[in-house]
This record gives structure tokens, sequence and C-alpha cells, in this order.
């Protein structure tokens, strides 16, 4: 039974009646592709126990995302007894990384080893991937099961009420904020800044300054912002310094990308590379300051990889065990091209072509973006 293409086939994610793979004919592989993000190794080591549960006892990890299937040897024996406490830290058991040999030479690698199961945790790019595979599969009449766990913790996978990662992300976003308030706060004139993930969905900002309740100003992608001029940021900035004596700052890492210099340059998964904003911002900041004659200590906190690098919190790792078990329950069902997630609070099985078409973003007149506007009492900034 495979996920069609020809429009929504959205179906409830669990076990099955029947089965259409034979536990003693599978050998299941799994890979995890892209950056870190908390709870790789909770769907990891789900992936592999359920596996188990179902009878399969050729488990492996390709190491290293899509680049191990350019070794032929590179392979990582799995079992419970390999992953029982991986779950207890960060990273990936796995190891990442992006780009790797294309669609052909994957499946030629595939086949070699007789894979017919492959699991690939990843985001946007590593889903588009999988897809590849997934129709390079049928069109060689190989009768494999690709499946997807979404993975990001921009959460920013269209159709998913939320990607595992995220709520970690958030909480340990709070530690950050935590410190630049106590900076600007201690400071005479103090301002804090804190440059969070998001490429082009400012999820992470957005709940994080909700949690915080410290944020005074939240600057997302989604939502265009002037640094200069009458309504600009730097000018609400000074009025919160003679008002309150100190601000925290909490930006997006793809907000204001129109304000710095555009390289064209790319990663190795296709992704512009970003400029600095939150750098740009502390020198904007300190520019104005010392141009009006107004002092202004600034201390700015990129906490990127340590947000991301962390053990999964207890609500990730709940939605980590339950998403590894559905992936392994759709494969066995003999789905295939599709991802699993939370969509309208249903586990369901979806279609990678339709999760992948464009990015998750925040919506400008959304009640969850006019709750942050309320809590750090902002204005619009153009």
């Amino acid at each position: 039974m495979m996920c069609k293409n020809d429009g929504y086939r959205i179906h409830r994610a669990g076990p099955r009646e029947k089965i259409y793979f034979k536990p003693e004919d599978v050998k299941a592989a799994i890979i995890t592709c892209g950056g870190l993000c908390p709870g790789l190794n909770d769907v990891i080591r789900q992936i592999v126990i359920t596996l188990e549960i179902y009878g399969v006892k050729k488990i492996v990890g390709i190491p290293f995302g899509y680049r191990g299937f350019g070794n032929e040897l590179a392979e990582i024996p799995l079992s419970r007894k390999v992953v029982q406490n991986v779950h207890l830290s960060g990273g990936s058991l796995l190891g990442v990384s992006r780009g790797g040999p294309n669609v052909s030479e994957i499946v030629d690698s595939m086949q070699e080893r007789g894979i017919n199961m492959l699991f690939v945790l990843g985001g946007n790019g590593t889903h588009a991937g999988a897809n590849a595979i997934h129709n390079e599969l049928i069109k060689r009449g190989l009768k494999v099961a690709v499946v997807g766990v979404p993975k990001t913790i921009d959460n920013d996978i269209l159709l998913m009420d939320k990607t595992f990662g995220f709520d970690t992300a958030v909480e340990e976003a709070q530690r950050a904020i935590n410190s630049a308030y106590i900076e600007a706060h201690s400071a005479y004139r103090g301002v804090g800044i804190v440059k969070l993930m998001g490429r082009s969905s400012g999820f992470i900002a957005m709940q994080a300054a909700l949690a915080s309740g410290q944020i005074d100003i939240c600057l997302i992608p989604e939502v265009p912002f002037e640094l200069h001029g009458p309504h600009g940021v730097l000018k609400h900035l000074k009025y919160l310094l003679e008002t309150k004596g100190s601000a925290v700052i909490c930006v997006a890492e793809g907000a204001g990308q129109n304000f710095l210099e555009k390289t064209n340059a790319k990663d190795a998964s296709g992704n512009v590379v970003l400029g600095d904003i939150g750098v740009h911002i502390q020198q904007e900041i300190k520019k104005y300051f010392k141009e009006i004659g107004d002092p202004a200590d600034v201390k700015y906190i990129d906490p990127t990889y340590m947000i991301r690098a962390c053990r999964a919190n207890a609500s990730d790792g709940i939605l980590c065990t339950v998403l590894g078990q559905n992936a392994v329950h759709g494969a066995f069902a003999g789905y295939s091209g599709i991802t699993v997630g939370i969509c309208n609070t249903h586990y369901v099985y979806l279609p990678i072509p339709q999760v992948i078409s464009y990015p998750r973003t925040v919506d400008p007149n959304s009640r969850m973006w006019h709750r942050c506007l309320t809590s750090t009492g902002q204005p619009d900034f153009i």
C-alpha cells in the first residue's frame, strides 16, 4: 500500500491488523541527516526497539546521513542492547551531515546491502531526498519502504502541529534569555540580545519570548521591520532605556536579512548561508547610541548550538517515542514515501510531497503572534 500523491491522503498512524513485510526478510536501515536536534537518539532508540518487537533481526544505522551510502562498508549494527541508553544524551548515535551521493547511487547501495526498510530522520531537504529515493525505488520496481520522521527544531514542517526537539529548544533558550536579562538588568542602560534559530520561521523566537516574559522586542523573518527611522527598532529601544533602564531583544536568525550583504553562498543542503543578524543589530545599536551621545551597554548571546545539542526534555521524549513506533508501524503496513507526525492533534501518515512543498511559517495575523506582541509590548517597526 503506497501513499498516493494525487491530493491529500492522510491516514491515522499506528499498527495494522495485517503486515506487508515478513520480519525475517527485513533489513532495516536508519539515517539522520542535516543538523543536530534534541530527540534524535530517542527516535533511533524507539525505531530499533519497535523493529525488534516485530521480530526484525537485521537493523543497521548508516553513519553520517546520506553520505554513509557512499561507503559500501559503512554500517552500524543496532539492537536494543546498543540503543538502550542513547536517549540519555543529545546528538546522534549515527552522526549527521549534509549532502551525499546522488539518488541513483544511494539506491544502488541499498540494493547491494539488501535494505528493504529505510527510516529517514531529517528536515525538508532530507525529506526531499527521501521522496526522490522512494520514486527511484518505484521506477526500479523494488519493494522497499521509505518512511520519514520530521526533524527540525525550527518547527517549520508544513501541516505538522509541532516537530520533535522544538519544545526542548524553547526550554533551553530560556537559559540564554535569562542570562541576557540579568546582564541587561544589572548594567546601566543595559541591552541584551539573544539570537535563536529560525531560518524562515520564527516559531522558536516567538515561543521563547512568550515563555520567558523577559523579552521587550521580538524579531522574526515573517514580520518586516526597520532598524532606523521614527518607527524603527532603535527608536523604540531608546524609549525603553529611558523608561525601563534596560531591554532584551530576541531575534530569529533569518530575520532582517535584507539589511545584510548577500553572498549567494549555499551549504551542502542547498540552503542559502545567512548573514549574522545578531551581530549586525549589536553593531547598529552601539553606533546609534554613540551618535546620539547616550550610553548603552550591549551584550550579545548566541546559543544556537547549545539549544540543539542538548538532550530532549520529557515532552519531546514522549513525542519521539510515539513517532518512532508509528514510523515502524507504517513501514510494516507497506506505506512508503510518507512521513509521520502530529496533525490537528492526531498522529498521522502524510505524503512527503505535501509536507515539503514549502516551509511552515508564523502567521503575522495569528493569535499566537499577537499574544507575543502583547507580552513584549512592542509596536510595529515599519
